[in-house]
């Protein structure tokens, strides 16, 4: 390597849009924007059928094209502001049930389904818990360690980790306590 060519120890250039997709709501917002084309275009959209003009124009073009910005603009939310991921599924799922009766139903249902589909997995995602590299470390040490201790003896050593301990039962110190005794409660 020479000193022109920056390299990320911590990220491999190839997977560092596979580690951005998978910290935010990449597919919720990706559907969103997908519904939200269908609903903006079509009132606006005119097909030609040889010398015949099929025109899809309504008087709500305006409502639609607001409603398909609004879901363009709510996917790129998801993917660069996935704390508000919940908010912005709301409100796509929300303009998707608006889209019906004011965008030729909802981008003739195309647009409708792909923004409600949207919608839900980003009120539904969760980021993934951190993952706490001390914890592991220690873990393996302990493991190491032990498995020399096993070797040294000539057996094999079973680590018992997350095994509960049972708490020990008290008697209780007054007599007007509720006390459980075999499954009977008794107050006395």
């Amino acid at each position: 390597m020479s000193a022109e060519i920056p390299a990320s120890r911590e990220v491999p250039q190839g997977n560092r849009f596979k580690i951005w997709r998978q910290t935010r709501p990449f597919w919720a917002g990706l559907f969103t924007m997908i519904g939200g084309v269908p609903i903006a275009y079509l009132p606006y959209g005119d097909m030609r059928l040889g010398n015949a003009t099929l025109a899809m124009q309504t008087t709500a073009g305006a409502g639609a094209l607001i409603i398909g910005v609004l879901l363009v603009t709510l996917g790129f939310t998801m993917w660069f502001q996935p704390i508000v991921r919940v908010f912005a599924g709301v409100a796509t799922i929300i303009l998707a049930l608006v889209s019906i009766p004011v965008s030729n139903f909802g981008g003739l249902v195309i647009g409708f389904l792909f923004a409600l589909i949207g919608g839900a997995m980003s009120a539904a995602w969760a980021p993934a818990p951190p993952v706490e590299e001390t914890d592991d470390a220690e873990h393996d040490g302990q493991l190491e360690a032990s498995e020399e201790a096993g070797a040294e003896l000539g057996t094999e050593v079973v680590v018992a980790a997350g095994v509960p301990e049972q708490r020990e039962t008290y008697e209780s110190a007054t007599e007007t306590t509720t006390d459980a005794n075999g499954g009977r409660n008794s107050a006395g």
